[in-house]
């Protein structure tokens, strides 16, 4: 029996070279050879029959090889084909599917004609042939003495490895499998299971059923959900254990800023500020997500808590990712806030700006960038840090801002809806709160999905609006014309549009130009003497024009979900009725899929679940900044009791054993990189 700690170069049926691969992808030991899970399983009990037409899903096929041919083309480029028929011979388009890979010149020496073989692909109808592009193939070797773990039988297949095929690698797994020692393979995770944790990795690499491999991908990723959440919940306890300062007892200038509101804040506003002045009020520092739908009013809850903090004679500050939003913020502020004799102070890469006289100290409330970070912004007693679309900062970033302060109370803001499995995972450690309704007196908004729209109609519906005294936004996925990509840019647009409206003045704005360029031409949109605006996704966040009712966004398929949702969330924000367009000649099915999401419903926190579904968490927050990279059942983030069961057993195990030193304490290894004391707040 092998024991499953040892280490793979000891096991004398694997190769120094084949160690060498295991070892540059991490794999050391048993434990993680036997971690290292099927991406997917074929069953290979029956194979699929050879295509007559094209395919909407992959198929696996079992053929053999009767022609192959490298084809040279362009400067240097080529292609290899192989022609495979099926098993029971065939005729042209019923029984024969060219495989094809493209600037692969190595191929063609592992496989040739007269090779069985088995492969996996969509299927597609070129110049009347069917073809699989780059299909995952596997040489079916004759006289194989393992041939049973190949054929006949539900099949794992990896990962490709560098240096190890997938028949040798299948071959590795299945004998190290049968030669583990079950007890070492059950003590991996000391954690409740359903079946065994060494039936469980038979299960995920060589099962009977498909049934058994969801029972047991279930099984490994709760634990691995456990040990996320575990993380999860010890960053929020080391943050509770800290100690802040009570502020918020004056309420003051909340008071008049709330009498001279000209309208009602919304329940949801309330609420949430009622559920921030209680965490101020707590020695314990805030550290809490303010989650609300594009127009649901997080700046006015934000600009609240901030003038508690203020009146609690510390300074507040707020970090914004753009130019363009942190310019938004300072304009919106001081409207409502100058009456009150507030100092703000507005800090970018490029100016700054003050609606008060005297020196940049005295400011009350600071607004900026991420100048606030890296220029010399000498804070006096910052006690209040909001921290706005905070998903846009890295990790680093956002702690480099708060620890400018002693302790501050921290208020990160999101516009963009989260699936509440996602925010268990990702915001886990925070205190949340949500705007679920929006202000009254916000105009209906309508989106109609244009497939191959005719320019003429699309055109004459702008010039009706602009004609009513309206302002549209004409969104562009690209600057400027791009070699590889055949789109429509925004500087064509700009010039096209210009002529297309020869009554009205058109304006261009895109992340490119100068600040002080996308400042004026935005200035020049806010008062009205712009009447479309020509733009890229530069306005996704931060813009707020209430006569802005028209939105036509072109090439709408090139677009992420969540990120359409942004972009439509800068019109109808005031009184009129709002319209936007999404234009499209995407024929893809998923593409389609995802605007008519958009069409049908405006409730950011549904489009959240289909852009989960569409695209799976990793795609939805990215991988890197939400930390989820690592995880091998990101597909399962989705299944919310899964992880509510792992977050409750998280809680369970701190309640029981808070500085995992005692009858926890295996579990501390697992945290130690992700609970850095240098992303906490400094208490000097």
């Amino acid at each position: 029996m092998v024991a499953c700690d040892e280490r793979l170069e000891k096991w004398t049926l694997l190769s120094s070279r084949e160690v060498a691969a295991f070892a540059a992808v991490g794999l050391h030991t048993g434990h993680d050879l036997l971690e290292y899970f099927p991406r997917r399983h074929e069953d290979r009990r029956r194979f699929d029959a050879f295509p007559t037409m094209p395919t909407s899903a992959p198929v696996c096929l079992r053929g053999g090889v009767i022609d192959a041919t490298r084809r040279r083309f362009g400067s240097g480029g080529g292609a290899y084909e192989a022609v495979v028929m099926d098993g029971a011979g065939g005729v042209f388009g019923s029984g024969k599917v060219t495989f094809r890979w493209f600037n692969m010149p190595h191929v063609h020496k592992w496989i040739a004609t007269g090779h069985q073989v088995i492969a996996y692909g969509k299927v597609k109808e070129q110049s009347g042939r069917l073809i699989i592009d780059h299909p995952e193939v596997e040489i079916i070797r004759e006289g194989d003495a393992m041939a049973s773990i190949h054929l006949e039988r539900i099949a794992p297949i990896y990962k490709n490895l560098t240096g190890i095929s997938q028949h040798r690698l299948r071959e590795i797994i299945y004998q190290f499998l049968s030669q583990a020692c079950p007890q070492s393979m059950r003590q991996r995770h000391p954690l409740p299971v359903d079946i065994p944790r060494d039936v469980a990795l038979h299960h995920m690499h060589f099962p009977e059923q498909l049934e058994q491999v969801a029972q047991a991908r279930r099984q490994f990723a709760r634990e691995e959900f456990f040990i996320m959440q575990l993380n999860v919940a010890w960053r929020k306890s080391r943050y509770h254990q800290q100690l802040g300062r009570a502020i918020g007892q004056r309420t003051t200038s909340l008071k008049q800023f709330h009498a001279n509101l000209t309208f009602e804040l919304t329940d949801a506003q309330k609420r949430s500020i009622k559920e921030i002045v209680a965490d101020l009020r707590s020695t314990r520092p805030m550290h809490r997500l303010l989650q609300g739908d594009v127009g649901s009013g997080k700046t006015l809850v934000a600009m609240a808590a901030m003038l508690l903090a203020i009146d609690s004679n510390v300074q507040a500050a707020l970090m914004a990712p753009t130019q363009l939003l942190a310019e938004q913020h300072y304009q919106t502020f001081c409207r409502f806030l100058t009456p009150l004799g507030i100092r703000i102070l507005l800090k970018t890469g490029s100016q700054d700006r003050q609606n008060y006289e005297g020196d940049a100290q005295a400011a009350q409330m600071i607004i900026g960038t991420h100048a606030l970070l890296y220029e010399s912004v000498r804070f006096s007693d910052l006690g209040f840090v909001v921290i706005d679309e905070q998903h846009k900062f890295g990790v680093s970033q956002r702690a480099s801002f708060i620890q400018q302060g002693r302790m501050p109370h921290v208020l990160v803001m999101t516009a963009t809806p989260i699936p509440r499995t996602l925010m268990m995972t990702v915001y886990g450690d925070l205190d949340v709160s949500v705007l679920d309704e929006k202000p009254p007196g916000r105009g209906e908004l309508t989106t109609s999905l244009r497939v191959n729209a005719k320019q003429a109609e699309t055109t004459r519906f702008v010039k009706e609006q602009l004609a009513q005294g309206r302002q549209a936004y004409l969104v562009y996925p690209l600057v400027e014309e791009s070699e590889s990509l055949k789109l429509e840019s925004a500087t064509d647009g700009f010039e096209c549009w210009q002529k297309r409206l020869t009554k009205f003045r058109v304006g261009l704005i895109h992340g490119k130009q100068a600040s002080e360029e996308k400042d004026h031409v935005m200035q020049q949109f806010r008062s009205g003497a712009i009447a479309a605006m020509v733009s890229t996704s530069v306005i996704e966040v931060g813009v707020d024009v209430a006569n802005a009712t028209v939105m036509v966004v072109h090439h709408a398929e090139r677009f992420g979900l969540a990120q359409l949702h942004q972009l439509r969330g800068r019109i109808g924000r005031g009184a009129d009725h709002g319209y936007c367009l999404l234009l499209t000649d995407s024929k893809n099915a998923d593409a389609l899929e995802k605007l008519q999401v958009l069409e049908r419903t405006s409730d950011g926190f549904e489009i959240a679940e289909a852009d989960l579904r569409l695209r799976g968490p990793g795609d939805v927050l990215g991988k890197v900044q939400s930390g989820i990279a690592s995880l091998r059942f990101t597909d399962l983030l989705g299944d919310y009791v899964l992880l509510a069961e792992a977050r409750a057993l998280a809680d369970q195990f701190l309640l029981e054993d808070p500085a995992l030193s005692g009858k926890h304490q295996y579990w501390r290894a697992w945290i130690t990189d992700l609970a850095d004391d240098s992303l906490l707040p400094s208490t000097a």
